[in-house]
């Protein structure tokens, strides 16, 4: 943990892969440094310390670098500070890309196998921390080679914070906060070419078929994203069969006119689990997204 957070502290990383810039080992230290801070559930210490680290290393790498307050009131009663980061390269171009993924972590693991677990809050290795990493090594390349394209990183707070107080199953519309009050506050504006979303993609075993959702909003987004993973030689893990519809931040954002599609690799184990921990996490899937969304990027910049 301490050779991962020191290479995460300093400013670049280790030497990047030659076909697009990416380094794996870089995003796999960001997983790490991540959950050094302990779980990020919102009104935590640690959720307020990852998000003062995750602006500072936007702010040494992106042109605008903007968190985003916003308030959520509990079912009991409670209000809860949460913040979207909101990051820009090449902010004066009008052809943009918008890449997001959530940075919070979820309060309960009603998923775990013993009762005495459920209370507990889950790390969010894969579930949270893995789309981040990605986003933030890809942040540190294009800091050096600017894409040709204008490019958002929208870092999305709350997504996993619903559940039912008394069961602690989960309650949908308690849930996707940060996505939501994006498309509430920028829905009517905001048109990028299209959007990616990447949600637990740092699994060791990983296989991400086309999501159900993704393809029914964004079919031609979809089919970008996996012709080029078959292209970089993924063909095998950007399997060509459709998955599950799967509620997440892209839903909100499709509702309101923003074309995203969802990365994931739904079948984990240590879903929503006190186990969704670092060791589950590949440098090489990292790697696998990261090219492949850099690939992406460059492309429609050309």
């Amino acid at each position: 943990m301490l050779v991962a957070g020191a290479l995460a502290a300093c400013g670049r990383g280790p030497e990047p892969a030659p076909e697009t810039g990416f380094a794996p080992a870089l995003a796999e230290s960001l997983v790490h440094r991540q959950l050094a801070f302990g779980p990020r559930v919102p009104g935590t210490e640690a959720h307020a310390a990852a998000l003062e680290w995750m602006v500072g290393w936007l702010e040494e790498r992106a042109d605008v670098v903007e968190p985003r307050p916003f308030t959520h009131v509990t079912v009991a009663g409670d209000t809860l500070e949460m913040t979207n980061v909101w990051a820009r390269f090449e902010p004066e171009r009008s052809a943009r890309i918008l890449l997001l993924a959530h940075w919070d972590s979820r309060p309960v693991s009603e998923k775990a196998t013993t009762l005495a677990a459920r209370d507990q809050p889950v790390p969010g290795a894969n579930d949270g921390a893995s789309g981040v990493a990605v986003l933030l090594a890809v942040a540190d390349v294009l800091a050096d080679d600017p894409p040709g394209v204008g490019v958002d990183i929208l870092l999305t707070d709350g997504e996993d914070w619903g559940y039912d107080p008394e069961t602690l199953e989960t309650e949908i519309d308690r849930m996707l906060l940060g996505a939501r009050h994006f498309a509430e506050t920028e829905g009517d504006t905001y048109r990028p070419l299209f959007g990616i979303l990447l949600d637990m993609v740092g699994d060791r075993d990983p296989r991400f078929p086309k999501e159900g959702f993704s393809v029914r909003f964004a079919p031609e987004v979809v089919q970008r994203v996996w012709n080029v993973a078959d292209e970089l030689g993924y063909g095998d893990v950007f399997v060509e069969s459709v998955g599950r519809s799967i509620m997440d931040d892209h839903v909100p954002l499709n509702r309101a006119g923003i074309r995203t599609i969802n990365v994931i690799d739904f079948e984990y184990p240590w879903w929503h689990t006190p186990e969704d921990t670092a060791d589950k996490i590949s440098a090489r899937t990292l790697g696998m997204v990261g090219d492949v969304v850099l690939t992406v990027i460059r492309r429609a910049g050309s």
